[in-house]
């Protein structure tokens, strides 16, 4: 599923660890209420789920197979679920990835990206 665009893999997971910090300054101080609220803040959190989804579909299989504590399928299926609309994805949901999913998957994605080549 992982495309060849001729960029370093792992750029793609910097792109990522980007992304989630973007999330977490969006989100920062807010509760559920506030996050769900705030249309401007939900988007952009939503659409930065997306794009963390779409930059792991750029992450090549052997890459993924060798790092199975990071959620890859979970990660990309969030993306499909969000661009093509399938069942949609509610408040909870939404908010349980930015609390409890986001700074693991931060963890994971910055210990990878420090690692050697």
């Amino acid at each position: 599923m992982s495309e060849q665009t001729g960029r370093e893999w792992r750029f793609y997971i910097d792109d990522m660890i980007a992304f989630i910090e973007k999330v977490a300054n969006y989100t920062e101080g807010l509760d559920q209420h506030a996050f769900v609220s705030s249309a401007l803040t939900y988007d952009a959190t939503l659409r930065n789920l997306e794009l963390i989804g779409e930059a792991a579909t750029r992450i090549p299989n052997e890459v993924r197979n060798a790092n199975t504590q990071i959620a890859w399928r979970q990660i990309i299926a969030t993306r499909n679920r969000l661009i093509h609309g399938y069942l949609g994805i509610d408040d909870d949901t939404a908010w349980s990835i930015v609390r409890d999913d986001l700074p693991a998957l931060l963890t994971q994605l910055r210990a990878l990206s420090n690692r050697q080549p």
